[in-house]
């Protein structure tokens, strides 16, 4: 008898192709003993061998033969288990990524009401349900399009940007006197250019605004000048300072004059709410009546002391300083038109001028305890601490205004924008976001935030369609990320480094950041760029920061290093990344840094030629 000679590579693309009629070797009489080999070894193969393919009568005659075919049939069942094991790993993959895709387009879907639903009892808090009826009577009949709560520098901004665009806007301020504040005085050049894209430049007109062109930066009897990098932009574009009360009232002023913009004056109690959405609010009147009103989209943006935002955001406010403001009358600056930071001790000073005859300092008390104005223990810390840190010729003038008694306080409030989506509202200005004042970015922050949220809003033509307005709503508080996150950064970072510190290291960092902006050029030009708004790059801030670090490194390794300069040179990285990294994971980093990963970054984007 001819010896048979085994056909395993033909059996092995018969059972993984399961078309290959044209096998030589292949029959329908062996075809069973293949099932049965595959289904005895699936069960035994680890024990023993499966029955042969040949009949034990050719056996003596096939000894060499069978020897190849058990060797080359473990390797098939190898190459088979091994298949088993990659295909069953791909499919679980791929099974994992289709999970994941059905998981986020199904949180996409869940209507907000539930996502809100689910988190913490405390963010419904001044909030009113409403009957059934009583909003559905009202609906349809809304009072206006927007309704605006707070006509700060945000709400009036916003009430004039919606109205030109032709929306009905409602604003409820609690009091429209003007305002008399410590801050909010100094607005950046890239605020001042949102500004003229907002048509409301015409505001710092008439109101004995100062220009501002840059900062000038003491310490130790040093100081160095940093001006703005304006060559690209027209001769007008500058800083501008001022009373933070003139500006405001030019505002609400120019705001209604439009006539689909109402302003009233009245207390907001709590917001409306029908279903998981927000329909309107509920206010009191300087009257003392309550009065209900409606709209689509209600827009929360009363203040840093808001009593709304715990319904529309996840509030973290921190307190790190307090501000004690001061008006120097009838001195000079050493840098006329600049603003002036004092890096004193125990934290800094700020000066600016807020009209001709008038410079605002605002010395910064870390902690929220004060020395007490009432038995004179404030005056005595001013006279004794501050007034000899300042320049000799502004010490005078600062020693008057201590004596004359018009001292203000205010705490500093941080807070990182963490909202909870809610349909029909949202929250913006210090209800929303805030950072430390010392780099006068809030104003900058708020009139971005505006220039986006028209944008968004310029492709509904009304507000009635719930679902795209929820899209808008959450595309704000994404595209707004960039540039409020760098300059929210930028001030919790320099207020860091600027404060004085009993550490070695951290003087050092102090003394690095000084000597980093003196060096001008790039060094100069790149921070100062970033903090006036010009140029708000995330990553240019993470790498202007870590360049003073490494700056720092090398001014305690040059010439010689020392085993204690090296320990230094190791702390100030380690205080480095311990004073931003907290604040960019505050901040998201993925919505700082890869917004374009989040489908919100598309989803509410403007149409084309809207």
């Amino acid at each position: 008898m001819v010896p048979i000679k085994p056909a395993t590579f033909p059996i092995i693309s018969l059972v993984f192709s399961g078309h290959r009629p044209h096998v030589t070797h292949y029959t329908h009489t062996n075809h069973k003993n293949i099932l049965t080999t595959a289904s005895y070894r699936s069960i035994n193969h680890h024990s023993q061998e499966p029955p042969p393919l040949i009949s034990s009568s050719s056996a003596p005659q096939l000894t060499s033969s069978t020897r190849v075919l058990r060797s080359k049939r473990k390797i098939m069942e190898n190459t088979i288990d091994n298949s088993y094991i990659v295909a069953t790993f791909f499919v679980s993959f791929l099974g994992f990524v289709v999970l994941s895709v059905l998981r986020r387009r199904i949180s996409y879907s869940i209507p907000y009401s539930k996502k809100n639903a689910s988190g913490n009892n405390n963010s419904f808090k001044n909030r009113s349900d409403l009957t059934r009826g009583e909003f559905r009577h009202r609906y349809g009949a809304a009072d206006a399009d927007v309704i605006i709560v707070g006509a700060g520098v945000a709400g009036a901004a916003l009430a004039h940007t919606l109205g030109k665009e032709g929306r009905k806007v409602v604003v409820i301020e609690r009091d429209l006197t003007e305002p008399d504040r410590i801050v909010g005085e100094l607005l950046q050049p890239g605020g001042y250019l949102k500004l003229i894209e907002l048509d409301l430049q015409d505001c710092v007109e008439e109101i004995d605004a100062q220009r501002i062109h840059g900062y000038a930066l003491f310490k130790d009897g040093k100081s160095t000048k940093l001006s703005y990098p304006l060559q690209n932009f027209h001769s007008d574009v500058s800083g501008r300072s001022f009373h933070n009360g003139r500006f405001i009232q030019k505002m609400r002023h120019k705001s209604a004059t439009l006539p689909n913009v109402k302003l009233e004056q009245g207390t907001v109690t709590s917001l409306l709410e029908d279903e998981g959405t927000i329909r309107g609010i509920q206010y009191k009147t300087k009257s003392g009546e309550v009065i209900k009103a409606f709209a689509p989209l209600t827009i929360v943006c009363d203040g840093c002391f808001s009593n709304l935002r715990r319904s529309l955001c996840k509030p973290q406010v921190d307190v790190p300083s307090c501000f004690v403001g001061l008006v120097l009358e009838k001195c000079d600056l050493p840098y006329p038109n600049h603003g002036h930071v004092i890096l004193a001790n125990p934290s800094p000073i700020l000066l600016y001028p807020i009209s001709k005859t008038e410079v605002r300092c605002l010395v910064d008390i870390p902690g929220k305890k004060l020395p007490s104005l009432a038995n004179g223990d404030m005056a005595k810390y001013l006279n004794s601490i501050v007034a000899p840190q300042l320049p000799a010729k502004l010490h005078n003038a600062f020693v008057s205004a201590v004596n004359k008694g018009n001292i203000k306080t205010m705490p500093n409030r941080t807070m990182p924008a963490v909202p909870v989506l809610t349909r029909g509202a949202l929250l913006m200005g210090d209800a929303f976001n805030m950072r430390h004042p010392l780099t006068g970015g809030g104003m900058t922050v708020a009139l971005s935030d505006i220039v986006v949220l028209r944008d968004l809003l310029k492709s509904s033509r009304d507000f009635t369609d719930a679902e795209s307005l929820s899209k808008n709503i959450e595309s704000f508080y994404t595209l707004r990320k960039p540039v409020a996150s760098t300059i929210n950064t930028l001030a919790g970072a320099l207020y860091r480094v600027f404060c004085a510190s009993s550490d070695e290291a951290m003087k050092e960092m102090r003394e690095a950041c000084f000597e980093y902006l003196s060096l001008g050029g790039g060094c100069a030009s790149g921070p100062v760029g970033l903090l006036s708004g010009l140029n708000p790059s995330p990553v240019e801030l993470v790498l202007h920061f870590f360049g003073v670090a490494v700056y720092g490194v090398f001014r305690l390794l040059l010439p010689l290093p020392s085993p204690n300069r090296l320990w230094i040179a190791a702390r100030l990285i380690l205080s480095a990344c311990g004073i931003i990294f907290p604040i960019i994971k505050a901040e998201g980093v993925r919505q700082m840094f890869f917004p374009a990963s989040l489908p919100a970054y598309y989803r509410g984007s403007p149409k084309k030629g809207l």
